[in-house]
């Protein structure tokens, strides 16, 4: 007989936005031990998930055990027999992300590695999920079942998202395979007529891009939350739960972007979920695990996410350069390329990507975007050996991917090297050494070139803030006017030139010209002034256009780059 740890979820109290969680399983030792994740996969930073769990409780028989905690996650109990034991507690659900669990009477989104423990012991044994529902709701699980819900172990579990609530699915298919659509939300505009439609577009481009069908099969569930509020995405072996702002979506690039994070997210069932780093095979919820690998899990991801709308004939080649242009930019703009390495972001996301404040700029760059440019990169060296990055990704799907073993930097370099040597000898400079990306080079290979595009404010390296009907400092350019004014992040000010301050716009308008000004200003409670002195407008962003006394060669390896595949 196949021992099975069931997991019980009670949504019933959905005012309260908590829900009763209880597990029971045979013990095989009189001690036991258990755990909840302090992490979420696919969100690479300590989460500390306990702090929303309370009265926490485990019985045999109906006679309660003392527990006692051995960390802030961890607790253990001895038992008399090795009869059934019951665990159960309370998980407030109050943060409506990604990676947390939020409920309310109107509906549930659950990340379960941020509720369900792991029990010692009984990792990789199967684990059976019921739920009790309010009367009218609907339960949407990626797992085998119905009423039952059937995961082969702990990970298979706690990597299922649950949705309930009164919302209906939409069936769509992809490659012959069947999969959910789950539309939360209720839009001014309303939804896309033609979501549907797109939204298998681009799933068959990722598609066609690895070159098989998708891995998750008929399991496959995409959830799409629409709120006034909020963006973002965390992929699942077998789906993927997306925020998306209602706000953003009516922006006139709002639609390709919810498009191409559909994108990002489907095709992470290949890079990342499956296709993973070492060090994330297995998964340790204990600990922060540090790896250099997530440039290229995140990284490929957003170059390629880009590239999708494209594929699937719902963008043009001047929208795709645009696109490219918008993740770029902030990497020639802002200084912390010089200080930080991209293997060195990657390693650091989990105390300072998903932490940042509005000075990161000026010391930090994002794995995602810095990665995604080295992603082009490396595309462009190897479609001139007429191969491509895609060529190297579904290598190595099918050497570490389909097997589930985790890959390393040498392995990355290896698939490289097949194609391109010379290239595969670069990638440790790239990734170790800040600022040694030659994207401005790479991107004149392609018969491309940056344009810079001004601001028409006077640059004063100051970034404000509204904050309670008082206006504050929330960032100081390094070496910039500020700085050098003595302006500090926290400061109030409070008057340009003798004028009243009353909004974040009001500075550009009081500062005319080179001449200096005075700034009043409030730091702990005491008036202070200061010259401030204005520069000439900087760049504000970058533009990649098309040369056009670009060779025929370089157009020709332009053309072929807009292939994708």
């Amino acid at each position: 007989m196949i021992e099975v740890v069931d997991v019980h979820l009670d949504l019933c109290d959905k005012a309260s936005q908590t829900f009763k969680v209880s597990l029971k399983w045979k013990p095989r030792t009189h001690r036991q031990s258990w755990s909840l994740p302090i992490w979420t996969p696919g969100s690479y930073t300590i989460r500390d998930h306990v702090q929303y769990l309370h009265s926490l409780n485990i019985s045999q028989a109906s006679n309660d055990r003392q527990v006692q905690r051995i960390g802030p996650s961890g607790w253990k109990a001895d038992l008399d027999t090795l009869d059934l034991v019951t665990l159960s507690y309370v998980i407030e659900a109050r943060q409506l992300t990604v990676r947390t669990c939020y409920l309310d009477p109107d509906f549930a989104s659950l990340c379960l590695a941020a509720a369900v423990m792991e029990i010692d012991g009984q990792r990789w044994a199967p684990h059976c999920l019921t739920l009790a529902l309010p009367a009218g709701w609907n339960a949407y699980v990626p797992l085998p079942g119905e009423e039952t819900f059937w995961a082969k172990d702990f990970d298979h579990l706690v990597d299922a998202p649950v949705h309930a609530g009164c919302f209906v699915s939409q069936p769509f298919v992809v490659k012959k395979s069947s999969h959910q659509l789950l539309c939360i939300g209720d839009p001014p505009m309303g939804w896309p007529a033609n979501l549907v439609n797109d939204a298998i577009a681009v799933c068959n481009a990722t598609c066609c891009l690895m070159d098989e069908p998708p891995p998750a099969g008929d399991l496959y569930q995409l959830v799409i939350h629409m709120l006034e509020i909020g963006y973002g995405g965390l992929e699942h072996d077998y789906g993927a739960v997306l925020h998306y702002s209602w706000r953003a979506l009516a922006e006139p690039d709002g639609y390709r972007k919810l498009l191409q994070l559909i994108g990002h997210e489907y095709l992470h069932q290949w890079n990342v979920r499956r296709l993973r780093p070492r060090e994330y095979r297995p998964y340790d919820y204990s600990q922060a695990v540090i790896s250099d690998g997530l440039w290229f899990a995140e990284g490929v991801t957003s170059y390629l996410d880009l590239t999708l709308p494209f594929l699937a004939g719902l963008s043009d080649r001047s929208t795709l350069l645009k696109d490219l242009s918008v993740e770029f930019s902030p990497l020639l703009i802002n200084p912390g390329r010089q200080l930080q390495s991209l293997a060195d972001s990657s390693r650091e996301a989990w105390v300072k990507l998903y932490k940042a404040t509005p000075a990161s700029a000026d010391s930090q760059v994002s794995y995602y975007k810095l990665g995604a440019a080295m992603a082009f990169c490396l595309d462009v060296r190897l479609r001139q050996q007429n191969s491509s990055l895609t060529q190297v990704l579904r290598d190595l799907w099918r050497k570490f991917g389909r097997s589930h073993r985790g890959y390393s930097r040498l392995d990355i370099k290896a698939a490289i090297a097949k194609i391109d040597p010379n290239t595969a000898n670069k990638v440790d400079a790239w990734l170790d050494q800040p600022d040694s990306l030659p994207l401005i080079s790479i991107v004149k290979d392609l018969g491309l070139r940056f344009e810079e595009r001004y601001s028409n404010k006077r640059e004063t390296g100051l970034t404000l803030v509204e904050r309670e009907g008082l206006v504050l400092v929330s960032r100081v350019a390094i070496s910039s006017q500020a700085h050098h004014a003595g302006l500090v992040v926290g400061d109030e000010l409070l008057a340009v030139g003798g004028f009243r301050l009353r909004k974040v716009d009001d500075l550009c308008k009081l500062i005319s010209n080179e001449q200096p000004v005075s700034i009043t200003y409030s730091r702990r409670g005491r008036l202070s002034e200061t010259a401030l002195f204005s520069g000439l407008p900087q760049v504000d962003h970058w533009e990649i256009v098309i040369d056009p006394e670009a060779p025929s060669e370089l157009s020709n390896l332009r053309d072929r780059w807009f292939q994708i595949i």
